[in-house]
């Protein structure tokens, strides 16, 4: 019974640990119409481009998510997390020769690691599978990134 009052209390100070304002280094915030906007971009832009713009907008998606999580908001934050899955896709079928911005790419996804596997620490239980298995297609592309700057 102790453990499970110590182990309440953790998850309340991880939990609380988490930004409630869901901003990027250079202070934007983000929000669902932010993220909408940029999606719609992303898949309007040259080939070239898209996977700076998928980049871009799974690190406003992830950003996004550790706010909702943070406010309790877990059915909401799983859901973006799925869409985030989806466009981590996009980024790996983006992936070219010729991609502009492509270290740019890499750094953003190197962030997005690092802050999924934050939420993953302050995570419950129960929503870790999802944030695990996020988090480690996210490393992915941005391995791939990282070796698609290397080829250069």
């Amino acid at each position: 019974m102790r453990s499970l009052g110590s182990m309440a209390v953790l998850l309340f100070v991880g939990v609380a640990a988490l930004p409630t304002g869901a901003s990027s280094v250079d202070g934007r915030v983000f929000d669902q119409q932010s993220i909408d906007a940029l999606e719609v971009k992303a898949n309007q832009a040259q080939p070239r481009e898209q996977c700076f713009l998928y980049a871009e907008l799974v690190h406003e998606m992830t950003e996004f998510t550790l706010r909702q999580y943070a406010t309790g908001d877990v059915d909401k934050a799983s859901a973006m997390l799925r869409h985030i899955q989806q466009f981590t896709k996009k980024i790996h079928l983006s992936l070219g020769e010729d991609n502009k911005r492509l270290k740019n790419a890499e750094i953003l996804l190197r962030h997005t690691a690092f802050r999924l596997a934050e939420m993953l620490h302050a995570s419950s239980f129960e929503d870790r599978p999802l944030v695990e298995q996020t988090l480690a297609q996210v490393n992915q592309a941005e391995t791939e990134a990282m070796l698609q700057v290397f080829r250069k």
